[in-house]
């Protein structure tokens, strides 16, 4: 088995003092006036927007860098013009601008993490509880001892299939099937339904998967009594509301469950309120959204998955300064470079086998800023 990096976590600055917080409009700032390298940056930027389809990087949507708390940049491209859900096709193209509201894949699981922390704030559980999954509660069942920390670690021992793209055939994928089979109508009940087939919380227990984050979502649902308005309301009013992220929406399914694993939208903007927010600890302007120590529960590598770590619902990256962010299908990125107080927020549309390039580049784009 690879072994972890054996690195503490890079402490996550504070919003340094005389910079407002971006909850109404974003304090701006040129890349030069905070010792960066603004032609550097620039070319950059553009290399992601300049043409249609980069060849390696693919179809760049969107993209973003604020450096210590303020706006330093931002681009916006074109989309393809279909639902966003539809995979494997070249339809046209629309322009992009400030006020898209832009699909998160799967940074959305972050998000559900978040979630989970508000509910731990509110004394409501504990990440080391049993998870009360009613498929799960008879006597004899293992499942009934998997975890909150088992399903945000993605080490419930469940048996899944993670798969986009090898998607032919009688038998599709189980997130496909999930997402867009006969398992969308309940898909918690769904994932949930699926054998033990590794013992919970064991390295050898993690497996990516969408279905995890729905039983997660599920749970805490029915762990706090609301429904799809209520959870709709919470997330609003507990995540969204308190950094001014006003476009963020949720989508849920036919029973009423947030789609945590694939299903959130928000402007470029606001994605970049949601990477500040992990940025500052999960605080915001004197108000701790999720509990001290929560963003740390998520960046903290515990898995390797072909060449980036899992935390818990989050990921990072094996650099010195450890990046941490939301990753999501198709190169959707909030990325935290803590030693420099940088967050590189990229949307759109990139190949599966191009990530690590993709990656790269906005490590290269952190590289334009020195270290605090």
């Amino acid at each position: 088995m690879r072994p972890m990096p054996e690195r503490d976590l890079y402490p996550l600055p504070g919003q340094p003092d005389g910079v407002p917080w971006p909850t109404k409009e974003w304090p701006t700032a040129e890349a030069a006036d905070l010792g960066g390298d603004g032609t550097r940056l620039d070319a950059l930027l553009d290399e992601f927007v300049a043409e249609d389809t980069h060849p390696v990087m693919g179809l760049t949507y969107a993209a973003a860098v604020v450096v210590r708390g303020r706006l330093v940049a931002e681009r916006y491209g074109r989309r393809v013009v279909q639902d966003l859900r539809s995979l494997g096709e070249d339809p046209p193209f629309d322009d992009l601008g400030p006020t898209d509201e832009l699909l998160s894949w799967s940074m959305a699981k972050s998000i559900s993490h978040l979630a989970v922390g508000v509910a731990i704030g509110d004394g409501k559980l504990a990440v080391t509880d049993a998870v009360p999954e009613p498929q799960w509660a008879a006597d004899d069942d293992p499942r009934r001892a998997i975890t909150w920390d088992d399903l945000l670690a993605m080490r419930p021992g469940l048996k899944w299939l993670e798969e986009y793209y090898d998607i032919g055939g009688d038998s599709p994928p189980d997130v496909i099937t999930m997402l867009f089979g006969h398992g969308a109508a309940d898909m918690a009940a769904f994932a949930a339904s699926f054998p033990l087939i590794d013992k919970p919380g064991s390295a050898e227990a993690f497996n990516y998967s969408s279905g995890t984050t729905n039983i997660v979502v599920a749970n805490l649902q029915r762990a706090l009594g609301l429904d799809a308005h209520a959870m709709d309301r919470f997330l609003h009013e507990r995540i969204f509301g308190p950094i001014g992220m006003r476009s963020g929406r949720a989508e849920f399914d036919a029973t009423g469950t947030f789609i945590g694993s694939s299903y959130a939208y928000a402007t470029l903007q606001d994605w970049c309120r949601f990477g500040l927010l992990a940025m500052r600890n999960g605080e915001w302007d004197g108000q701790r959204v999720v509990p001290d120590g929560w963003i740390a529960h998520g960046r903290t590598a515990r898995s390797w998955d072909d060449d980036i770590l899992h935390g818990a619902h989050w990921w990072t990256w094996d650099q010195d300064q450890m990046p941490f962010g939301a990753h999501g299908f198709e190169g959707q990125r909030v990325i935290c470079f803590p030693s420099k107080d940088v967050i590189v927020v990229r949307l759109g549309k990139t190949g599966s086998d191009n990530t690590t390039a993709l990656n790269a580049h906005l490590t290269e784009i952190a590289a334009c800023f020195p270290e605090l």
